[in-house]
């Protein structure tokens, strides 16, 4: 089975990938949990927006992961690769003091009809497994 993931997206992210105007997708997070150390080359994900439909398939292109982040290498992330990420001020501001960082290029961005899933936890990333895959695979 090829490794698989679902990403929540708000709104205006998922639309910018759509769009084609956001081609990296960007995890900054305190602790050392999914997407990093998780997604490689190859995988596929399924992009959903938040208390939304799944709308689209993406394949990653690349990953670049960093850890024991600072508050100044973040700020040279923000320098090097905000014109792909496309966050706002505000959210480089809330993550100033992160830890780990994922760096996720994406290719092959595909609209599919909307899905709707039973997903109800809160979390922001999801490795698809045989176990839990809510009917994505």
């Amino acid at each position: 089975m090829k490794t698989a993931h679902l990403v929540i997206l708000k709104r205006p992210y998922l639309a910018a990938i759509l769009a084609g105007s956001k081609t990296v997708e960007f995890r900054l997070t305190k602790d050392r949990r999914a997407p990093f150390g998780c997604v490689k080359s190859g995988h596929t994900l399924y992009l959903k927006q938040s208390s939304g439909p799944v709308l689209a398939t993406a394949t990653v292109a690349r990953v670049h992961t960093e850890e024991n982040l600072t508050p100044a290498r973040i700020r040279e992330l923000k320098s090097c690769y905000n014109n792909e990420i496309q966050g706002p001020d505000t959210y480089w501001a809330a993550r100033e003091n992160a830890n780990y960082a994922t760096l996720i290029w994406l290719k092959d961005i595909k609209k599919i009809p909307p899905r709707t899933i039973q997903k109800t936890d809160q979390r922001p990333w999801v490795v698809l497994t045989e176990k839990e895959n809510f009917g994505l695979l």
